[in-house]
């Protein structure tokens, strides 16, 4: 391809320096746009944080997410310190932008939190008459956006935004508000049934998740079944594999040789990838055997689908056939659930076959029972996937919209209206 052609301009477009765009928007440096781009407080604010009544509500970098905030771990500063930084008080309509860390992450400031202070955060505050602040959240939180900040991001291990660099940034301007707010509209709309789904999956899974603590203890009981529920240990149902890695020699990227499960690496929540295949095979998982990662994310389980050579950090068993599998799996996920919430901070380093071999299971004493209760939970999670990948696919939907919406590619507003 000749490197020396020029992308053609569409009619009613132009050529600039961020790229193409409509004729009748500008390119503006982001000072011109506000009446003020400043820093939250810069400091030590810990020995100020107060419970008191009175307390000011403190946004902090690790509160802000895309067009949105997460209020876990929110703090709240004096009266008096508040009163002492007035430079750092927010206004309904002000962008908030990490400046450190996940630089470039912004979202707005709502009625709810004006008056509200903030730490080292950058405050964009925007000229009201020109400027639907939403359209620029949206557009910094863009990958046109993020990337086009990377490029005067400053420092190594930690990563920087100076305020002097965002001032002079030089960014997309439709000059019709009403255009503006006809972009963030639409993709604040395409937010809400995200997360809208969002709430749907996690009322789901919530829903899962009581059924299988009635269902997978007998405390409810399907139609149709009775019969005392019998208790066995792992070491029981079938048998007990634990992986061994080959030598260090064998390993290859080879398809015609044994693929190598490696714990986390290989073996995750959403199934089995190999990266690695190895010339001299140590331990074997057969098609059918049920695959636990037993160290670092303890309680990943799949069912091996071919024959694999299994290696540190993984185990097998082979359940004996009057015991289904599926039941087997929703047993254990819980079991390992239970465990990794119990343990200090949620980390379990590794478990060994004694250990692995002495978990204790519920059984119906029917296979039939087991499958039953299978299949209400796979269907269950079957719905849930349905919802996930609904969800995802309008994550990627948006992320298309934006990139289209907030260059001008697509209008919603006709040349020249406001």
């Amino acid at each position: 391809m000749n490197s020396n052609v020029v992308e053609k301009i569409p009619k009613g477009y132009k050529n600039t320096e961020i790229g193409i765009i409509p004729d009748d928007w500008d390119v503006r440096e982001l000072g011109d746009l506000t009446i003020m781009i400043t820093n939250g407080f810069v400091g030590t604010a810990t020995t100020h944080y107060t419970d008191k009544d009175d307390g000011v509500t403190y946004i902090q970098g690790y509160n802000v997410e895309e067009n949105s905030y997460n209020f876990n771990g929110i703090k709240k500063v004096t009266y008096s310190f508040h009163r002492q930084h007035q430079k750092s008080c927010l206004k309904e309509g002000d962008l908030l932008t990490v400046q450190t860390g996940d630089v470039g992450l912004t979202t707005v400031v709502p009625k709810s939190l004006a008056g509200a202070n903030c730490h080292a955060l950058i405050i964009s505050r925007f000229k009201k008459n020109k400027v639907f602040p939403l359209y620029y959240s949206y557009y910094f939180n863009s990958l046109t956006g993020r990337n086009r900040l990377k490029e005067f991001e400053t420092g190594t291990t930690m990563k920087h935004l100076n305020i002097g660099d965002m001032i002079h940034w030089k960014i997309p301007f439709p000059k019709s508000k009403s255009e503006q707010q006809a972009i963030a509209r639409v993709l604040s709309d395409t937010d809400a049934l995200i997360e809208n789904l969002e709430k749907l999956i996690a009322k789901k899974k919530a829903i899962k998740q009581g059924s299988m603590q009635q269902l997978l203890t007998g405390k409810k009981r399907l139609p149709g079944f009775s019969g005392e529920w019998k208790t066995k240990k792992v070491g029981e149902i079938g048998e007990l594999t634990m992986g061994q890695s080959p030598p260090g020699t064998s390993y290859t990227s080879n398809e015609k040789y044994y693929p190598l499960i490696n714990g986390a690496i290989e073996l995750r929540e959403d199934g089995i990838f190999i990266s690695k295949y190895t010339r001299e095979p140590t331990r074997f998982a057969e098609i059918g055997d049920l695959l636990f990662c037993i160290r670092a994310t303890i309680g990943n389980i799949q069912i091996s689908d071919q024959r694999y050579c299994i290696g540190r950090g993984v185990a097998s068993v082979r359940v004996n056939t009057y015991i289904n599998k599926f039941y087997t799996i929703y047993q254990l996920s819980d079991l390992f659930k239970k465990m990794l919430q119990q343990s200090e901070g949620g980390v379990i380093k590794g478990l060994r076959k004694d250990d692995l071999a002495d978990f204790n299971i519920n059984f119906p004493s029917t296979n039939k029972e087991q499958t039953a209760i299978a299949n209400i939970l796979s269907d269950m999670n079957a719905k849930i996937e349905k919802l996930e990948q609904k969800r995802d696919k309008y994550i990627s939907i948006k992320q298309g919209m934006m990139q289209q919406l907030l260059t001008g590619k697509i209008r919603l507003v006709k040349n020249g209206d406001n």
